[in-house]
């Protein structure tokens, strides 16, 4: 998927800045996965630590952003199992309220054919890229129907295509806010990374992503050569110059498709991804191709969906089949443990998030584990909603001791009473 990050390693969302109540892109205020949050309970149930649900009214796999009182989430409708064409396919902005009602919801058609809902894509749907706001304006990808950017009271103030290409496995990038800028990984879509104007949705700039089988969301991070945008892709991870939007450096990354974002601590990043399971540190700037001079290790595990953590010197994360979570000495790449969850998790598409010590890790099918942050492995809990067998791919926002986890049909909100 947020706070680990050193007076060397930032991210800049805006010229807004988050508060501790917000939670205003995918993994939090800085990309990383780590929240602010001093208080978040380490179990929940239907009857317990469940403060409210609200029923969506489409399904989707993206996160829940909070902007002061207000919940943003996007979802779909018109496509499944009885409509596999996607023909009369619309994707929906929802604003609901802290409290868990919803106030109003935007609609958003596409004026292409999308890709069947069939195999991959229908594991998550067309509606997985998490929004992104500064305070004043929520910001949304939605594949080749654009981005999209509307007020707080959901006004439309513009739309832009990035692109009209598909894929059998969908979008899933998430928008990144720098200054004037939105930000998206049009990989599938256009091939590119793609730099609109907050302003008017204008392009200010695009670099070619490499290849369309990237997933990943790109970062923000303060670099020798100041705040880049650090893009992992097939093959390579690439710091991009946010004023020009050339690329300034290169590294070695994986060899397949990527899914999970780079998160970074103290002047180095962290990548993993692919079918062959790999993490790569490195050390983040230069110029020209930095492999030789920055790769800091390499090993032979990872995951090929959700992204890892960084805290306290180690990286965690969970493999997205194996029912494997990892602690790796984020130094030296050493295997710290390799744990599995029990009972059996099945897969695990959301990302890992931490929060008050403690790492959750949200599957699909089977509820959420929670695990201590340590380098010692230790299970706390296993929380499922036993009247909901709906699907959870999204990676929760953690806010003011309260969780905010979505599922394709619902919004939970948790919290000690």
């Amino acid at each position: 998927m947020r706070h680990m990050l050193s007076s060397l390693v930032a991210i800049c969302l805006s010229a807004t800045t988050a508060t501790a109540t917000d939670w205003l892109q995918f993994r939090g205020p800085d990309g990383s996965g780590v929240a602010k949050a001093t208080k978040a309970t380490a179990e929940w149930s239907d009857t317990k630590n469940l403060l409210w649900k609200t029923d969506l009214p489409g399904h989707g796999s993206s996160s829940p952003i909070l902007v002061g009182d207000q919940i943003f989430v996007t979802y779909y409708t018109g496509a499944g199992k009885d409509n596999p064409s996607a023909e009369g396919l619309k994707r929906h902005l929802v604003c609901l309220a802290r409290a868990g009602k919803i106030l109003w919801t935007r609609d958003i058609a596409a004026d292409a054919a999308d890709d069947a809902y069939r195999g991959f894509q229908a594991l998550h749907g067309y509606a997985s890229s998490t929004p992104a706001s500064d305070g004043k304006h929520v910001y949304c990808f939605f594949g080749i129907a654009g981005v999209v950017a509307f007020d707080l009271d959901g006004k439309q103030i513009w739309r832009s295509s990035v692109g009209k290409q598909t894929h059998g496995w969908g979008s899933g990038s998430s928008v990144v806010l720098h200054d004037d800028l939105v930000i998206v990984n049009a990989g599938v879509e256009s091939g590119e990374i793609v730099a609109l104007n907050k302003a008017d949705g204008k392009k200010a700039w695009s670099q070619q992503s490499g290849t369309d089988w990237t997933w990943s969301t790109p970062i923000l991070a303060k670099t020798t050569n100041g705040t880049e945008l650090v893009s992992s892709a097939r093959n390579a991870v690439t710091g991009i110059n946010l004023k020009t939007g050339k690329v300034a450096w290169t590294c070695n990354g994986v060899q397949d498709y990527v899914c999970p974002s780079v998160v970074v601590n103290d002047g180095v990043a962290f990548a993993i991804g692919g079918r062959s399971n790999t993490a790569i540190a490195f050390k983040l700037g230069g110029s020209g191709d930095v492999t030789a001079a920055n790769q800091l290790w390499s090993a032979r595990k990872g995951s090929n969906v959700s992204s890892p953590l960084y805290h306290d010197g180690h990286l965690y994360w969970a493999h997205e089949s194996q029912g494997t979570v990892y602690c790796l000495n984020a130094k030296t790449g050493d295997v710290v443990y390799e744990k599995q969850l029990s009972p059996e998790p099945g897969r695990i598409y959301a990302s890992a998030t931490l929060a008050d010590r403690k790492i959750y890790y949200v599957t699909r099918e089977n509820g959420t584990y929670v695990i201590e942050a340590s380098p010692t492995f230790k299970q706390l809990a296993h929380n499922t909603f036993a009247a909901d067998r709906s699907v959870f791919n999204a990676s929760p926002a953690i806010v003011e001791g309260r969780i905010y986890l979505r599922s394709d049909r619902a919004i939970y909100c948790i919290g000690e009473k």
